[in-house]
């Protein structure tokens, strides 16, 4: 269940007069909402407010006989709701905070507007943070351990873009490589510029 799905589950939950309803239905059986209204003390209007908000949530079921409207509980999705809340709080919430982060959106969008579909870069970007962000995807593309010739490195970026020079210097500029005797070889992630770091 999507996070947005849990919040509203909650939304709709978040009313001692909704939870009521729902005990009342919880026998399984159909109760019109006169009857409802009748238990819980409560005005029509009041109890059709608060059983469409449980409605739209699908936490219950109308059916329309004539003029009269019968509820019933909808226990799987009640259920369903539950486990999802526990499913995010304990196991997936902070997968899911990590996917949902602004940092993650901010990546997710330079990919998107400076790198073609066919994986080319369109242009080297001037924001410093976001060419960390394109410097360390193409970066991450390279092989740990191995040592490329400067030809070598040159052939790999002109995959991405024509500027070769200006990139491979700004790997070196930006701890990505070092270079030595013209050799070109990946330094560990930890001595990476960091985009995430940068104010």
């Amino acid at each position: 269940m999507q996070l947005d799905k849990i919040v509203n589950y909650h939304k709709a939950l978040s009313d001692p007069t909704r939870l009521r309803i729902l005990l009342l239905l919880s026998k399984g059986e159909e109760i019109h909402g006169q009857a409802l209204a009748e238990r819980l003390n409560l005005s029509q209007p009041t109890v059709t407010h608060h059983a469409a908000k449980l409605r739209e949530a699908a936490m219950i079921t109308e059916r329309r006989d004539k003029n009269t409207v019968y509820f019933r509980l909808n226990p799987e999705f009640i259920r369903a709701g539950s486990e999802a809340s526990l499913s995010f709080i304990f196991s997936k919430g902070t997968q899911e905070l990590e996917e949902q982060s602004p940092e993650n959106s901010l990546k997710e969008s330079v990919l998107r507007n400076f790198f073609a579909k066919d994986g080319r870069l369109r242009q080297i970007p001037a924001q410093y943070k976001k060419k960390l962000i394109a410097l360390q995807y193409m970066a991450e593309k390279l092989t740990p351990g191995t040592v490329y010739s400067e030809k070598e490195m040159n052939e790999f970026i002109k995959q991405y873009h024509d500027d070769y020079a200006t990139i491979r210097r700004e790997f070196i500029m930006h701890q990505f490589m070092y270079r030595e005797h013209d050799k070109y070889e990946l330094n560990p992630p930890e001595m990476w510029t960091r985009w995430e770091n940068v104010k």
